[in-house]
This record gives structure tokens, C-alpha cells and sequence, in this order.
């Protein structure tokens, strides 16, 4: 069996970072347009859509916070004008911010990671949740972490926003499930991206010896495990939260 997404239209948030950019040209490699969203970095956004025209497959380029409620329906208006109404959405922006313990962690970086975690999820779900409900169907993919159920000293700002996610997107998963729509999420572990690659950062032995696997996933798992559960292949799997880490993090029953 393959994946073949071919039809289908896509909306990557925060695709011009390290997992986003591999996110969107494996959907593409699957047949999906591709819709990509940055915040700040327009260049890298175009030359990945000038990469995603190579593979054969349509790409728009569309700039929004995804915290905000009228940048997210302005983006959607754009989005729906220049490919259509989004089929699969990859929720994967996220802020980033210094990681420091609870008693030292300012109020802000919670009430920031809210916005990009638990509001980007509820705001691109009202505005292109309606479409795939004409269409009778269609995939919200929200990417998560490990960390979240690590719960590790310093990741509180981080853990809370994500763990805040996991509730609505589940509730979600429940309330619009009828119209043939799934809600799921993707944990990676620490991945090895791009930059490690060029900074020959690939082995973390500490990491490593505690992951079953015994090694970094890749950027590449990730998107992989992305493209699936956008894909037919995944049509009776909603309300997970898939953990994409060798093992590292094991939910239990």
C-alpha cells in the first residue's frame, strides 16, 4: 500500500521550521498542494514553495499568527482563494521561548505558549473545520511532544500548553468525528533535524541510552507518521496521540 494523497490540499503551519519544512514536501512527495504558512521568515517560505513546484504539486505561501483570530481568518480567505479549502491541517507552529524552572517562569511565556498550542488549535479548527464538513471529511493533525508526558523540570510553560492542546483537540475528535473528520496528534521525541546534520549533532549519547531504540528519530519519521494519518489508510484512527520517540515515552493502559 502506498500513501497517496492526490486531490487532497494541505495547510502546514510554521513551515518554514526545521520539521515543518519536511512536513510539507513529504505531503507533497504524496500528491498533496500544499498551503504554507511562516510567521516572520517569508524567504525560506518561498524557496520552499519553489522546492514543492519541482515536485509537481501547486504551493501558496500565506503569512499569519496563528494565536490571533483575525490572522487566521485572513489567512483562510487566502487560503481558500488561491487552493481551495484545506482537506488536511498540520497545526506544527509553535513559539519558542527560554525553558526555565516554574518559580522563575514569567507569566508571558505561558500566556504565549497558550496562544500557539491551545488557540492555534481552536482558531484553525473554526475556520477550516466548516470546509472539510461540506466535503464530508478530511484530517486535523496537531504535532505535540514527548515532553508532554515527561513532564520534566523546566518544560512547565511548554508541557502546559501542549497537555492543554491534547484536551480540546480530544473533544474535538469527538464532536466532529460524525462528519467523517479525525483528530489525532504526533509526539516526536528529540528529532534530528537539518541543523544537526549540518552541525554533526546526530548522536546524543545521554538521549540515546535511555531511548529503547537506542537513537534520535529523524525529521523524517516524523513527517511519515504525518502523511499517514493524513492518508486513507488512517480513516478509523481519531483521538490519539501518537508518541513518534523509539519508545522513549510509553503510554500506558
Amino acid at each position: 500500500m502506498n500513501i497517496d494523497l492526490t486531490g487532497k490540499t494541505a495547510l502546514v503551519t510554521g513551515s518554514t521550521g526545521e520539521l515543518g519544512r519536511v512536513i510539507a514536501t513529504t505531503l507533497a512527495e504524496c500528491g498533496a498542494d500544499v498551503a504554507l504558512h511562516y510567521l516572520k521568515n517569508k524567504d525560506r517560505a518561498l524557496q520552499l514553495q519553489e522546492q514543492i513546484h519541482k515536485l509537481g504539486r501547486r504551493a501558496f505561501v500565506v503569512q499569519a499568527d496563528v494565536g490571533d483570530a483575525a490572522s487566521v481568518k485572513a489567512m483562510g480567505d487566502l487560503v481558500r482563494k488561491n487552493l481551495g479549502s484545506p482537506d488536511i491541517l498540520v497545526n506544527n507552529a509553535v513559539s519558542q521561548y527560554k525553558w526555565k524552572a516554574v518559580m522563575d517562569q514569567e507569566l508571558a511565556d505561558y500566556e504565549d505558549q497558550f496562544r500557539t498550542t491551545v488557540a492555534q488549535n481552536v482558531l484553525m479548527a473554526q475556520q477550516f473545520v466548516p470546509g472539510m464538513i461540506e466535503k464530508g471529511g478530511g484530517r486535523v493533525i496537531a504535532i505535540s511532544t514527548e515532553c508532554a508526558v515527561q513532564c520534566l523540570p523546566n518544560h512547565s510553560a511548554y508541557v502546559s500548553g501542549k497537555r492543554g492542546m491534547d484536551g480540546v483537540l480530544k473533544v474535538l475528535a469527538r464532536e466532529i468525528g460524525g462528519h467523517g473528520i479525525t483528530v489525532n496528534q504526533v509526539a516526536p521525541g528529540w528529532t534530528i533535524s537539518e541543523r544537526d546534520r549540518l552541525n554533526k549533532t546526530e548522536n546524543q549519547e545521554l538521549y540515546n541510552k535511555n531511548v529503547p531504540l537506542r537513537r534520535r528519530g529523524e525529521d523524517k519519521d516524523i513527517a511519515n507518521a504525518v502523511a499517514f494519518l493524513a492518508s486513507d489508510l488512517a480513516g478509523f484512527i481519531t483521538g490519539a496521540f501518537v508518541p513518534v520517540c523509539g519508545g522513549n515515552v510509553m503510554l500506558s493502559i
